[in-house]
C-alpha cells in the first residue's frame, strides 16, 4: 500500500470509533510520548498504532511515519499527525465550526475557557449540578473535556475544537444536514 491508503485505513479506523475516534487516538499518541516532547518518534508510532488497535506491518507502519515526518528529523508532531489524518471538510462546514467556536471565545482571546461558557451553556440540567455534587465551573470544565485533546489544560485552542468536529463531520453524509446540527447545536 502506498502512504495515501494508509492514511485512509487509518482514517477509516478512527471514523469507525465515531466521532470521539479522531480525539481518541491523538489522546494514545500522547500517552506514548515516553520523553514529552510532544514528538513521537517511529518506536513511539509503533507502540501508538498497537495501543489503538490499528495493526499495521512494519513497512506499512514506515510508509506511514515517512508520510508524516515531512522534514527527515526522525519525529513526528501530534498536530502533524492529526492535521493530515483528519477527513477533509467542505468550506461550508468548517465555516459553521468557525462561527460555533467565535460564538463560544466570548473574550475573542483565540481559546474556550470555563468563563468563556458562562451565558453559553447551561448546567442547570446536569445530574451532578442538580444534585450538588458539582459547582458550575466543574460543569463547565467537563464540558470542555470533550473538545480538549490537547494538553487536558481546561482551554479549548481552534484547532482543537476542529478536530473534534471532524470526527462528527466524518460521521454525516450531507453538508445540509451538518449545517442543521450546528446551528441547533449552537444557536447559530
Amino acid at each position: 500500500m502506498d502512504a495515501e491508503q494508509l492514511i485512509e485505513k487509518v482514517r477509516a479506523a478512527c471514523l469507525k470509533r465515531g466521532a470521539h475516534g479522531i480525539k481518541g487516538i491523538g489522546r494514545t499518541f500522547r500517552l506514548c510520548d515516553d520523553n514529552g516532547n510532544k514528538q513521537l518518534n517511529m518506536e513511539e508510532f509503533k507502540w501508538g498504532f498497537e495501543d489503538y488497535g490499528v495493526h499495521l506491518k512494519d513497512d506499512e507502519l514506515r510508509t506511514l511515519f515517512n508520510a508524516f515526518d515531512k522534514d527527515g528529523s526522525g519525529q513526528i508532531s501530534f498536530d502533524e499527525f492529526l492535521v493530515r489524518i483528519r477527513p477533509p471538510m467542505s468550506k461550508n462546514r468548517t465555516d459553521m465550526i468557525k462561527k460555533a467556536f467565535v460564538k463560544m471565545d466570548k473574550t475573542g482571546d483565540g481559546v474556550i475557557t470555563t468563563e468563556d461558557l458562562e451565558g453559553i451553556y447551561d448546567v442547570k440540567q446536569h445530574p451532578k449540578y442538580q444534585s450538588g455534587q458539582w459547582t458550575k465551573k466543574q460543569c463547565f470544565a467537563e464540558f470542555l473535556k470533550a473538545f480538549d485533546v490537547g494538553e487536558q489544560d481546561g482551554t479549548v485552542t481552534y484547532e482543537e475544537f476542529v478536530n473534534y468536529y471532524s470526527g462528527v463531520s466524518a460521521s454525516i453524509d450531507q453538508d445540509a444536514y451538518f449545517d442543521l446540527m450546528m446551528r441547533q447545536s449552537w444557536k447559530l
